[in-house]
């Protein structure tokens, strides 16, 4: 057997016997609402991921919020196949008629993992969205710059907000948004649908002790999308003190291949963050109305398309939402 043939029988191998480690590192992802709308084949060869357009909201007509949800799932496959020590062959979105299927990985050179990289998987079971206090203090130093870094590595921009007067008026637009999309029985629907009571087993969706029994806006934090809807199912406290750091995510563009790229940047960020014990809250409500994402890109002058509203800060906790089972991934 020639070396090149050695070398492909030995990826072969390695995917059939890592499948299930893949996937499961690549659904520790953010989604919105936790709603995994993601699924995978595998084949002798690679990894196909697709979208699962029965886990996308009613809100996300064209698929936005589930396509960065899906390149968060793809940068976790990329990290995982570096943890094996090759380096990941990406062909995103390889067939126009096929449009579900986003991504092909395969694995590439042998490589070892860098520190950084094993950082970046150490973090991942304890990386979550953060709704709750947080911790007083800045950023470590050199974190913002970090991140940023990653989202640029991506092909996306992180703007740090760092005005006060910006902080505002992105606060103002996001808390009208809110009370107008709160009163919209399709979103309180799709809310009711994918929040979770404490008793609840299920492996996606929002746990009650992520989110807050009361809605409310504390100092110097962006309104919250209010999940618990009167129920007091919300185990969440409130106070403390406020984030570190709000910031916008990017894109140049804003079509199918922008939105992948923002959702590997998100992951590769919050993972970093995440390793220094900073997390992040996530604001996806107020971009859900194309008006609305233009009307913060203008106000706030910013360089791209808004993707994401995130505010970061430090906190000690560590209880990550559930996840499904890589079985009940699988694309038949």
């Amino acid at each position: 057997m020639s070396r090149v043939s050695e070398e492909t029988a030995r990826r072969v191998s390695v995917l059939a016997g890592q499948a299930g480690y893949l996937i499961a590192t690549a659904a520790r992802a953010p989604s919105v609402h936790n709603t995994q709308p993601w699924r995978f084949r595998v084949g002798k060869y690679a990894i196909e991921l697709y979208a699962d357009p029965a886990r996308k909201l009613q809100m996300d007509p064209v698929g936005r919020e589930m396509l960065i949800s899906c390149g968060a799932a793809l940068f976790g496959l990329r990290l995982a196949i570096r943890s094996l020590c090759y380096q990941p062959m990406i062909d995103l979105l390889p067939d126009p008629k096929r449009l579900r299927l986003l991504a092909i990985a395969r694995l590439g050179a042998a490589q070892p993992m860098t520190a950084r990289e094993r950082q970046l998987l150490e973090a991942l079971p304890h990386r979550h969205t953060h709704r709750g206090p947080w911790d007083p203090g800045p950023l470590p130093a050199g974190l913002a710059a970090g991140i940023q870094h990653d989202a640029l590595a991506e092909g996306a921009e992180l703007v740090i907000i760092d005005r006060a007067l910006s902080c505002h008026r992105l606060a103002d637009i996001i808390a009208a948004a809110g009370r107008r999309q709160d009163l919209d029985p399709v979103a309180r629907e799709e809310v009711l649908r994918w929040t979770r009571g404490a008793p609840d087993l299920a492996y996606d969706g929002v746990p009650a002790h992520a989110f807050h029994a009361q809605a409310g806006r504390q100092p110097g934090q962006l309104p919250q999308r209010d999940f618990d809807l009167g129920r007091g199912l919300g185990l969440l406290p409130a106070g403390g003190p406020p984030p570190a750091a709000t910031a916008v995510l990017v894109t140049s563009g804003d079509g199918r291949a922008d939105w992948l790229r923002a959702g590997q940047a998100l992951h590769r960020l919050l993972a970093h963050a995440a390793s220094t014990w900073v997390f992040a809250s996530l604001y996806t409500q107020p971009l859900e109305a194309a008006a609305i994402r233009t009307l913060i890109q203008d106000r706030l002058a910013l360089p791209g398309h808004p993707q994401i509203l995130l505010q970061l800060g430090l906190a000690h906790t560590a209880r990550a939402t559930a996840r499904r089972s890589p079985a009940d991934m699988i694309e038949p």
